[in-house]
């Protein structure tokens, strides 16, 4: 079973069109496909058009509300949990990717000895200045947090069930779903694919939503933040320590006439540069309890094999006790054999004359 997660919110225009999508698509994967499709808290009537259009779709199907908005990431990793497999992909409602694109993940997961499928953007038919914001925030993403991840950044993801097993395991709050994955590491391969224009409503990936994941991601995958606060405070230190300096020798050649000024000044210096250099170290304790409260596993296998050990061969014979005469084995001791005898014989004699 080919398992298609799709989040959803404010999509009730395109719902019909990717409902109609899905039916081509099931027929394509000769019926194997199920849709999971996680209401994300969206105000519109999403629901109510799913459920009247899901009971006489020609394809399996879920169709899953959450409470509220959580999120795509939440409502993605909602509809991978609950979804059949053993392949799984994540498709949006708005229709941007291609129904070729989800095929080709899928089938490869299938068919190739792959463990994730990502779709990689080679175009989008998206204004000038959402393409340039878009192509400046996964650049920065590259250089600062994952570095494997494609440059046009990610939208699409499919693994089979080894990922999804491993993914759920890692129950982080404040991260980031296509992190994890790249964390997990496994057999990729990339698909590349042009973007499609929207056909309905407007983008939930707002600004504030992309800084937001900017910092998640800053946060759950990179020692970037701790880093440059210890450097900063190592930094501090020094500039505290020579200009305190400064201040001790302009006192000694005599260019300070104030009293009292230069004890201060020595004062504040050494108490801000302990102060720097205590909040770096101060701070990597916190960021090492933090990385290990996330709960991730030290290691991931990927796979798992046994060979037995092929012994030797043993002759026959040594295991052919037939022929062996007990007595060789356990030899019994003739004097003792020949006193039980005239014991017998003794005995024999007494019974006649009685």
């Amino acid at each position: 079973m080919y398992s298609l997660v799709i989040p959803v919110y404010k999509n009730e225009e395109s719902l019909p069109a990717v409902v109609e999508r899905l039916e081509h698509m099931n027929r394509q994967l000769n019926g194997r496909l199920e849709a999971v499709f996680v209401i994300d808290g969206s105000p519109d009537l999403s629901y109510l058009v799913l459920k009247d259009l899901l009971p006489s779709a020609g394809f399996a199907s879920q169709l899953i509300t959450l409470s509220r908005n959580f999120g795509s990431m939440a409502a993605i990793r909602q509809g991978i949990a609950a979804a059949s497999g053993p392949y799984f992909a994540g498709m949006a409602a708005d229709l941007q990717e291609p129904e070729e694109l989800v095929l080709e993940m899928l089938q490869t997961l299938s068919t190739e000895e792959v463990d994730i499928t990502i779709g990689v953007r080679e175009d989008r038919a998206d204004p000038f200045f959402s393409r340039l914001f878009s192509g400046v925030f996964w650049w920065m993403y590259r250089k600062t947090i994952q570095h494997d991840i494609p440059a046009g950044g990610v939208d699409v993801i499919g693994f089979n069930l080894r990922v999804r097993d491993a993914l759920m395991s890692m129950r982080e709050a404040n991260s980031s779903l296509v992190g994890l994955v790249f964390w997990l590491g496994f057999r990729r391969k990339l698909i590349p694919y042009k973007r499609l224009p929207r056909a309905h409503g407007s983008s939930g990936w707002t600004f504030r939503r992309k800084v937001r994941y900017m910092f998640d991601s800053s946060f759950a995958f990179t020692e970037l933040p701790i880093t440059a606060l210890f450097v900063t405070s190592i930094i501090g230190f020094t500039v505290a320590l020579l200009a305190g300096l400064s201040v001790l020798i302009a006192w000694l050649v005599g260019n300070i006439s104030v009293p009292g000024y230069t004890p201060i000044i020595l004062m504040l210096v050494f108490s801000l540069s302990v102060t720097l250099f205590a909040l770096g170290i101060i701070g990597s304790y916190i960021w090492r309890t933090f990385d290990n409260s996330k709960g991730r596993p030290l290691y991931v296998p990927m796979s798992k094999e046994r060979f037995s050990s092929i012994s030797p061969a043993i002759p026959a014979a040594a295991h052919d006790h037939s022929s062996v005469n007990p007595t060789d084995s356990f030899p019994i001791n003739s004097d003792s054999a020949t006193r039980k005898d005239g014991d017998n014989a003794s005995r024999q004699r007494t019974r006649a004359r009685e």
